[in-house]
């Protein structure tokens, strides 16, 4: 059975997850509520747990501040948070698992089941790592990403990703250092988790890094000449756009 704790300085909002976590009382078992970064501290170092339900702000600290005060982070984190547009784009960037409250009970569902699959795969370390430098540079236009990879997930910034190529359900994503790895993830899903004005969907099985074009050859809808050597189709239905966005 797995060991939880619920972090949130809100009463109301503690109510709803200790709720929420009463029908799955024969998996998880909920050891303890805190309302503060110290209390939490103590009850982590005690309860050991699984998984953490981390409120995002506690008081005048953040769920942040708690994480960073801990020897080690072992345990699974669940943030929970009011809508911020860039704190859910940092917490995708990680694959970190975050509910924005209130919290539906869909969306909880699903989050107890990705910690079910993940609990023991001792992740939480880089994802936090990740989260941390996309939160600490968040005017930076380099971030970080946490990609599923056919061996694990792979760690790396989002300036190095030249471009990506569909391969049926998988991606085989190409990195300025020459190298190249397998995602084991849709090109749609890669373009909503990358999705920003640096990259743009040049044909139905390439997303390219417009920073990485070295020349736009004319045609029906025309191809690339990429910094990396690689020569990338442009659809003709995507030959306006594209070179209205690389022109801008």
């Amino acid at each position: 059975m797995l060991k939880a704790i619920i972090v949130d300085d809100e009463q109301h909002c503690i109510d709803r997850v200790v709720k929420l976590l009463s029908d799955y009382s024969e998996t998880i078992n909920l050891l303890a509520c805190c309302n503060s970064v110290d209390s939490a501290i103590k009850e982590i170092e005690a309860i050991n747990p699984d998984v953490v339900f981390l409120d995002v702000h506690l008081q005048n600290q953040t769920g942040f501040d708690l994480l960073a005060k801990l020897s080690k982070v072992d345990f699974e984190v669940v943030f929970t948070t009011a809508y911020d547009s860039y704190a859910v784009e940092a917490f995708r960037f990680s694959a970190l698992d975050y509910l924005l409250k209130p919290i539906d009970s869909v969306e909880f569902e699903r989050a107890i089941e990705k910690i079910e699959k993940t609990v023991g795969l001792k992740d939480t370390s880089k994802k936090l790592e990740v989260l941390f430098h996309n939160f600490e540079n968040n005017l930076n236009r380099a971030k970080k990403v946490a990609i599923p990879a056919l061996d694990g997930l792979k760690f790396i910034n989002t300036n190095e990703i030249v471009r990506c190529q569909s391969d049926a359900s998988y991606t085989h994503i190409f990195l300025s250092t020459g190298k190249k790895f397998t995602a084991t993830k849709t090109l749609k899903f890669l373009e909503e988790l990358l999705g920003s004005n640096d990259f743009f969907r040049v044909h139905k099985s390439h997303y390219i890094n417009l920073s990485y074009v070295d020349k736009y050859i004319k045609g029906k809808g025309g191809y690339l000449l990429m910094k990396d050597g690689a020569t990338v189709e442009v659809a003709m239905r995507r030959k306006e756009e594209f070179l209205k966005k690389i022109t801008n």
